[in-house]
């Protein structure tokens, strides 16, 4: 297997232009050193949680859980996909980024920067150990919320960026359908500004007054459900660039083609349509809203199994052809034909394993009466797990692999791809011992984001017990798998040997005539416009004139 070759850099036309390769490499590497600090607090939780370890008088479980939680699903992955969607337009754009979008990718880094170190502090502070939701009537710090807020914007910033770049691109080609890594972009950026607005006028106009004294009192009701307008676009905030790497990154790598341009725009399309207006699927157990109303959320969740579904058709049609062209026969000859050894398809390829079961738990998450039993266990946390933190963060290790060195100059070198071959090993079998303990243990009754407690040895707590220590273990193993990462990474950075790493694009194997329609965009947002009103209009509108008594902020810790 040839990993990279020693060329001059400065003369090809995939490599992406020094101004750009180092606002990437600015995002990336925050991303990565927020990552390597949640890892250090998720394996103390787990070790917490499973009774192996006791916490200094100096600290608690419940800042711990928050520090893990802001750092690796909000900091870490929104540095991370930023990094990777601008290098990404960069690349199919022309190499570059133009100044415009460069002045917007640095003010958002900047901004993100800021709003990060505020929301850190104040958990090291513990003035913020609110389990890192927005949900209120916890209450933390003003800092936090701002520094929130602060990341939110900055992520906006971002966005402008690729849509500066996107609009300049359709300027100098008109007529033609964009490059599908930068439709996909767009779309996820769309997605993202319209599914954090909500949450903006949350922190801004509810949680920042509240947690200031301004305003006595909090309309829970309407606080949440502005939160999960948010929170569960989040998770396709998350999915959607991991799908890009799929679509678009996997192909190229394992010398096959994109299967359809038309169908992997379509898929984004719905993702986009269909992943905001779910959010009460969430709150199913909130007695505040009826059932009507989330039967609409859960059906309009269920249908975002189609793009999902759409999608595993397209990666294992692409496996398939690929290794029959390579000489695969017999009914599953082509999978020996597949680059096993080479751990950017590896890495990705276990990270679509896991998304099968996660997509199955999120079935079940939305189902109403199913998600009365699992609701609020540490099932939901095991599902979390298995799609952010397996499917996911794979794919990104993945990416990381050869998006650093393409950055950098350099070469991912045949011992640096080995070592992620064990790292991504690691990371799998803790992810499937840590999230198996949870699911099991959700399914017995066992609470989400609790201390370690024995429930005054209570029988059916003491049966958790064995499974809190597969969990604990599962986490050493993410712990060690994270540290082999981190330094991985740092050899790729400023170690690696010197040359040429392509930033692989993969493209249709023939010419293919994409519906124009699937890039006016006026139609498809105002699409997303309706199906918002239609699903959050109404409930909105009476938890405002109808809501119930406010709620002072609490503060447990």
């Amino acid at each position: 297997m040839v990993i990279a070759r020693k060329v001059d850099t400065d003369r090809l036309p995939s490599t992406v232009a020094r101004p750009a390769a180092r606002l990437g490499l600015s995002y990336i590497w925050v991303a990565y050193i927020a990552f390597g600090l949640a890892a250090l607090a998720g394996m103390v939780q787990g070790m917490v949680r499973g009774g192996i370890m006791e916490l200094p008088s100096w600290t608690n479980y419940y800042q711990i859980l928050t520090a893990h939680g802001v750092l690796m699903a909000l900091i870490f992955t929104t540095f991370f996909i930023v990094g990777f969607l601008l290098t990404g337009v960069a690349r199919t754009t022309g190499g570059s980024l133009h100044k415009t979008a460069l002045g917007w990718g640095w003010a958002g880094w900047i901004l993100m920067v800021v709003g990060t170190l505020m929301a850190v502090v104040t958990i090291l502070m513990n003035e913020a150990s609110v389990l890192y939701t927005f949900y209120a009537p916890l209450k933390a710090s003003p800092f936090f919320y701002i520094g929130a807020a602060l990341l939110v914007v900055g992520s906006w910033f971002a966005g402008f960026a690729v849509f500066a770049s996107y609009r300049k691109w359709k300027k100098e080609n008109p007529g033609k359908i964009s490059p599908l890594f930068v439709f996909m972009s767009v779309t996820t950026f769309v997605m993202w500004i319209i599914a954090t607005l909500p949450v903006a006028v949350e922190v801004i106009f509810q949680l920042i007054p509240w947690s200031l004294g301004i305003s006595p009192t909090i309309n829970i009701m309407l606080s949440r459900t502005l939160f999960w307008f948010f929170g569960h676009p989040l998770v396709y905030f998350w999915l959607m660039p991991a799908y890009i790497a799929w679509y678009v990154c996997v192909p190229r790598i394992i010398g096959g083609h994109v299967f359809s341009d038309s169908l992997s725009r379509l898929a984004f399309i719905l993702l986009l349509l269909f992943s905001i207006p779910v959010g009460f699927h969430h709150q199913l157990m909130e007695p505040g809203i009826s059932a009507g109303w989330k039967m609409i959320h859960v059906t309009l969740t269920l249908i975002v199994v189609i793009p999902s579904l759409m999608t595993a058709f397209s990666m294992f049609a692409i496996f398939e052809t690929t290794g029959r062209k390579k000489g695969g026969t017999g009914l599953f000859g082509w999978l020996k034909k597949l680059p096993w050894t080479d751990v950017r398809f590896f890495a990705p390829f276990v990270g679509m394993l896991f998304f099968i079961p996660g997509g199955a738990g999120g079935i079940i998450n939305a189902s109403n009466q199913i998600n009365a039993v699992v609701h609020n266990t540490i099932w939901v946390t095991g599902h979390f797990h298995i799609t952010v933190g397996a499917a996911v963060a794979l794919t990104f290790f993945g990416v990381s692999f050869w998006l650093i060195p393409v950055l950098t100059g350099r070469t991912l070198t045949r011992t640096a791809n080995r070592m992620g071959m064990v790292q991504t090993v690691f990371w799998a079998v803790g992810m499937f011992l840590m999230s198996f303990a949870m699911h099991t243990m959700g399914l017995s009754g066992a609470p989400r984001r609790t201390d370690y407690t024995t429930y005054m040895d209570h029988p059916t707590a003491l049966g958790w017990m064995d499974y809190q220590r597969v969990m604990a273990f599962g986490g050493g193993l993410l712990f060690v798998a994270a540290i082999l990462l981190i330094l991985i990474l740092v050899y790729l950075t400023f170690y690696a040997p010197k040359g040429y790493t392509e930033y692989p694009i993969g493209e249709t194997e023939k010419e293919q005539q994409v519906p124009r329609l699937l890039e006016r965009w006026p139609v498809w947002i105002g699409l997303v416009a309706f199906l918002i009103v239609m699903a959050y209009g109404y409930p909105i509108m009476e938890q405002i004139h109808h809501q119930a008594p406010g709620s002072p902020p609490f503060k447990t810790w």
